[in-house]
């Protein structure tokens, strides 16, 4: 029988606070598997990421650019008809069940909803909605955890949009009632009642941490200030990142908070992060109980970062390593993982590679050719991966507006901004200034770097079917409309 796969996916989890005392249970899999330090989304945006992940190709090619929540737009949000997702090749042999959050949307309709699904769909946000509604309960958040920011529509007219914000609270109603504890109660319930006879396939999708955040007991008051510090680019704005994330979303919001309401936020947040370690650890264990944890495939991941103050931003929905690179841990079952444990790889990857690899390990055939490339040669050691790439986008949330393109290669990373007829360049090396706060497209001794990684930038958008063109790449005329200071 084939192994055993077990794909949890948080939402909005920041890399780097992953091994700092919060989280055991998800430090464990990278302890007993590979981590790769150095993965990164194909999109900010949840529906967009999700895409990626679930069909190993970017948004350009599969279709879904941001998340369709406004009808003007919501074509764009959608996978195209005749792409294989994981769910649909893997259904057939494995018994496959899904828990949690949704955000897979195709061309063909919900995929929970299709007559033909052979997954169980366990739980979703619908069924989470529909079982407050039954016991009377409120959901997480409201008027309070929300605020209003402008949202270009296709690109031309802008809309009042509503959306979270980072105050905090606590949720009263109680742990048994959030998201998360109802979407790993289903997830158990999954394993407990699975079929004997086929590899089982879990995806637990959680919500968290991902906002509001309004979250139950004990997680509210487990962090206290003294238990982290936060990172020196919390609740700064630097003089030479892009000024045009201030008509996106993270800026728009970040804008309202000042470094100490950003230390109750991270808090909170940290609160939420060892909430979702026990909802993990509460599979982990099931799975041992059920025998089955040694012959398991499992992997961690977030569908993309979180600012949370950084750059004095907030949310995602932008290039920086705190939006877009990602925890990725794969633990092999025992007969392979002989010498796997703990290994650490520091290669660039994406989660574009993702997909691949599962068809490579599980000798799985998709129905489109994929654009990621599989990892088990770096894992294996007989590929190095070093001069891996990394390309990201971002088309806007809830419709067509904020445009951002970004290629990570190497330790060096290339973002490209751009709101309406206005266009910004930032350069960052991420080996020497990790928090991203010098940008090097003022410093003319970088220009030849910077036209290699716009042009490899162009092609990329090119081959892919970009729907924009890349803009003429000038670094001379950038320094001279912007006038930056180093």
């Amino acid at each position: 029988m084939k192994p055993h796969v077990i794909m949890i996916m948080a939402d909005q989890l920041r890399a780097d606070v992953l091994g700092k005392g919060f989280t055991p249970n998800i430090d464990s899999i990278a302890g007993e598997g590979v981590r790769f330090d150095r993965a990164y989304c194909g999109c900010p945006l949840c529906v967009p990421a999700r895409g990626v992940v679930f069909t190993g190709t970017y948004p350009n090619r599969n279709g879904s650019l941001i998340n369709p929540w406004e009808p003007e737009d919501a074509r764009f949000g959608y996978v195209k008809s005749g792409i294989t997702n994981l769910y649909e090749l893997m259904e057939e042999e494995w018994d496959s069940i899904h828990s949690g959050k949704q955000h897979l949307f195709t061309e063909g309709g919900n995929l929970e909803s299709r007559k033909d699904s052979k997954t169980r769909w366990l739980s979703t946000e619908h069924s989470y909605k529909e079982y407050l509604k039954e016991a009377k309960i409120p959901l997480p958040g409201g008027p309070s955890f929300r605020m209003r920011v402008p949202e270009l529509m296709n690109g031309k007219t802008t809309h009042v949009a509503n959306y979270s914000n980072a105050n905090t609270g606590r949720y009263e109603p109680g742990e048994e009632f959030y998201f998360d504890y109802y979407f790993a109660e289903k997830a158990v319930e999954g394993i407990q009642e699975r079929d004997p006879d086929k590899p089982l396939l879990l995806n637990a999708m959680f919500l968290a941490p991902h906002p509001p955040f309004q979250i139950p007991e004990p997680w509210y008051s487990l962090v206290a200030d003294k238990d982290f510090d936060l990172p020196e680019n919390v609740g700064v704005y630097y003089s030479n990142q892009s000024p045009l994330q201030m008509y996106n979303l993270p800026g728009a919001v970040g804008a309202c908070y000042n470094r100490a309401h950003w230390k109750e936020a991270w808090r909170v947040y940290l609160g939420l992060v060892a909430m979702l370690d026990n909802c993990v650890g509460r599979i982990i264990k099931e799975l041992k109980a059920q025998g089955i944890y040694e012959e398991s495939l499992i992997i961690f991941t977030s569908d993309h970062g979180e600012m949370l103050g950084s750059h004095g931003l907030f949310q995602k929905m932008c290039m920086y390593e705190e939006a877009s690179r990602v925890p990725l841990y794969m633990k092999f079952p025992k007969k392979e993982n002989q010498g796997m444990a703990g290994k650490v790889i520091k290669d660039t990857v994406s989660h574009v590679d993702l997909m691949p690899t599962l068809c490579e390990y599980l000798d799985l055939k998709p129905g489109h050719i994929m654009d990621g490339k599989s990892l088990m040669p770096m894992i294996s050691g007989k590929r190095d991966g070093k001069e891996g790439q990394a390309f990201i986008q971002y088309d806007g949330n809830g419709s067509l507006s904020n445009f951002q393109r970004c290629v990570v290669r190497r330790n060096y990373k290339l973002i490209v901004d751009i709101f309406k007829d206005e266009v910004y360049y930032e350069l960052y090396d991420l080996e020497q200034d990790g928090q991203e706060t010098c940008n090097l497209m003022f410093r003319q001794e970088y220009d030849s770097l910077a036209r290699e990684m716009a042009a490899d930038l162009a092609h990329h958008m090119i081959i892919t079917g970009d729907h924009l063109d890349f803009p003429a790449f000038s670094p001379e005329r950038f320094r001279k409309a912007y006038g930056g200071r180093v």
